[in-house]
């Protein structure tokens, strides 16, 4: 199944099963219609623990390593790795590449194309550096890292930049409508907030396809995160059974449908993917690796997660006063970079020693010679009146510094991906293959669509497309 231009869409988690479930009740029709017209592959992570993290595995996906071949372990690491991703590989033959999103890569200055960093980077910048794509970049991101806290840290000078940027890449009255009627549903209800993360996908579309019919790449990539956040959060409403803590009677009413609202909005997006590539362009879906209940914390209370209201008065609270760079990343945890060995060693200190109630509330670890990586620690309740003390003695209420977010923890990764190879017209045919492949073995099959043999380090064999 040679391959002229492809497109590699990313839809991180979605869940084998649930889309097997979805598209059996006719709840996906793009789906099933794209299911019907591809080779079918289920992929094995091969990975367990922190291993299966999706930042880890989508740089497997990228590169053909293992994680402990390329031991990239925490989001932001990408740019540390020398082996090059699938999209270098083509750049430096002369193809021309757009990578929208994907997660935990780097952006080489001499790559023939744009790419546009996953929203957890903060090391990377967009590519090229001229034609405005930081706007939209600190516009998302922003948005992303800080989507449960109460205050989103954007002032008027960043939402009217990202409003122009996208107005001159691809905004389209689709989207406007939806983003109208999704902020008119919340004023109306009082509630749907959590409906937002579908806006970016949408967003992220308009540009993706801007920028595609624009510089007409050869090799293109699209990230989207919605649906595992949605699954990491609400599968406890969609099937209780499994859980020892049920939702209750309100949650479930408002969140049972939350993960099928999901899954239909990638519906409606692959629909959208299909017409944009017509008849001329290969799409490849693949997902890395998907999801089930979270039932390991049900004895504990179920696990939650703490966030800092505004992580610079968290840090400075701990005494740590200097850094080169402070950032969150997913969930409880986030990232300080010093400019010396020196003081990332004192500041990990300083960090460990913050407790609450007597519990050490942060654990902060080592990256590299200059970086902590930290977070808290505590999963289970934190009352509202807990008190903190760091490592001076000083104390402050613990809701003036932290809150909890998104709920108590219902999903958990599982090695599983779906990977679906749909051909050019002429060139499609479905079949199932039951034997599971490596996530490995995509990059070098990526590769040999476009007739490049992977290289050496690329150790599992292309998949057979042609039988």
């Amino acid at each position: 199944m040679p391959a002229t231009r492809l497109i590699v869409l990313e839809f991180n988690e979605l869940t084998p099963s649930l889309l097997e479930e979805f598209i059996s009740i006719g709840a996906l029709p793009n789906f099933g219609r794209f299911y019907r017209e591809s080779a079918v592959y289920t992929t094995d992570a091969g990975e367990e623990g922190r291993q299966l993290n999706p930042w880890v595995q989508w740089v497997t996906a990228h590169t053909g390593l293992s994680s402990e071949e390329h031991r990239v372990y925490h989001l932001d690491e990408g740019h540390e790795l020398e082996q090059p991703r699938v999209w270098e590989i083509l750049s430096d033959l002369g193809k021309r590449v757009w990578v929208c999103g994907s997660m935990n890569t780097r952006c080489a200055e001499s790559l023939n194309g744009w790419v546009l960093p996953d929203p957890w980077a903060v090391s990377s910048d967009p590519y090229p550096s001229d034609v405005g794509l930081d706007a939209y970049y600190r516009f998302v991101s922003t948005q992303v890292q800080e989507h449960t806290n109460e205050t989103i840290p954007l002032g008027k000078w960043d939402y009217v930049r990202f409003v122009r940027f996208m107005m001159w890449h691809g905004l389209s009255l689709q989207t406007i409508t939806s983003i109208v009627m999704q902020f008119a549903r919340e004023w109306l209800s009082g509630n749907g907030k959590w409906k937002r993360a579908v806006i970016l996908d949408k967003l992220q579309f308009d540009l993706f396809q801007s920028v595609f019919r624009e510089s007409n790449p050869d090799f293109s990539t699209f990230f989207v995160n919605s649906v595992a956040h949605f699954q990491h959060t609400f599968w406890r409403h969609m099937d209780p059974a499994p859980f020892k803590h049920q939702p209750s009677e309100g949650e479930r009413e408002e969140f049972q449908d939350a993960i099928l609202y999901g899954y239909r909005a990638m519906d409606t997006l692959l629909g959208r993917f299909m017409d944009l590539a017509g008849d001329n362009v290969t799409l490849v879906f693949t997902t890395a690796l998907s999801q089930q209940p979270c039932v390991i914390y049900e004895e504990t209370g179920g696990k939650k997660f703490y966030r800092a209201r505004d992580l610079e008065a968290a840090v400075r609270f701990a005494g740590v006063t200097s850094w080169v760079e402070l950032a969150p990343v997913m969930s409880e945890q986030f990232r300080v970079r010093f400019a010396d060995p020196a003081q990332a060693e004192a500041a990990s200190a300083l960090l460990d020693a913050v407790s609450v109630n007597g519990h050490p509330l942060l654990a902060a670890g080592r990256e590299d010679e200059t970086s902590v990586f930290s977070g808290v620690q505590i999963f289970d309740d934190i009352p509202e009146d807990a008190t903190l003390r760091n490592g001076a003695g000083e104390r402050r209420p613990f809701s003036e510094l932290f809150y909890q977010a998104d709920g108590m923890k219902s999903g958990m990764h599982h090695p599983d991906g779906a990977l679906w190879i749909r051909g050019t017209d002429g060139r499609r045919h479905h079949r199932v293959y039951e034997e599971k492949v490596a996530l490995r073995a995509l990059a070098p099959t990526l590769l040999r669509m476009f007739g490049v043999d992977p290289p050496p380090y690329m150790t599992a064999a292309p998949l057979d497309l042609e039988h």
